[in-house]
C-alpha cells in the first residue's frame, strides 16, 4: 500500500464520531458473520447524538476511504468492512522484528 492511500485511510479514521461508526460497524460485522455480514445502518444510528446528514457525510468519509461498502437496500442503507483494505493496514501497522 503506498503511503497517500495510508495517509486517506487514517485522515477518514481520524475524526472521533467517525472512527467510532466505524467501529460500531466492524462489532456488526463481527456478530453478524453468519448472517452475511452487514450491518444496518439504521441499527447503530440511534447511539449517535448527531443529525443524519453527519452520519451520512461520516459514511461517504468511510467509503471513500474503501474501508467500507454501502448498499441500498430499499429504504435501508447497508455497510459491509472492506475485509481486505483492514488486513493490508494491519501490515503496515505490525513491526517487523526480525529487523529489530
Amino acid at each position: 500500500m503506498d503511503t497517500k492511500k495510508a495517509a486517506k485511510i487514517f485522515k477518514a479514521l481520524s475524526n472521533p464520531n467517525r472512527l467510532e461508526l466505524y467501529l460500531q460497524i466492524a462489532r456488526k460485522h463481527e456478530a453478524s458473520f453468519d448472517m452475511g455480514c452487514e450491518c444496518f445502518i439504521s441499527e447503530i444510528i440511534e447511539s449517535f447524538n448527531i443529525g443524519a446528514p453527519t452520519i451520512s457525510h461520516h459514511l461517504k468519509e468511510l467509503a471513500n476511504a474503501e474501508l467500507i461498502y454501502t448498499e441500498k437496500r430499499g429504504k435501508y442503507l447497508v455497510c459491509k468492512v472492506n475485509e481486505g483494505l483492514v488486513n493490508e493496514v494491519s501490515k503496515i501497522l505490525i513491526i517487523d522484528r526480525k529487523n529489530s
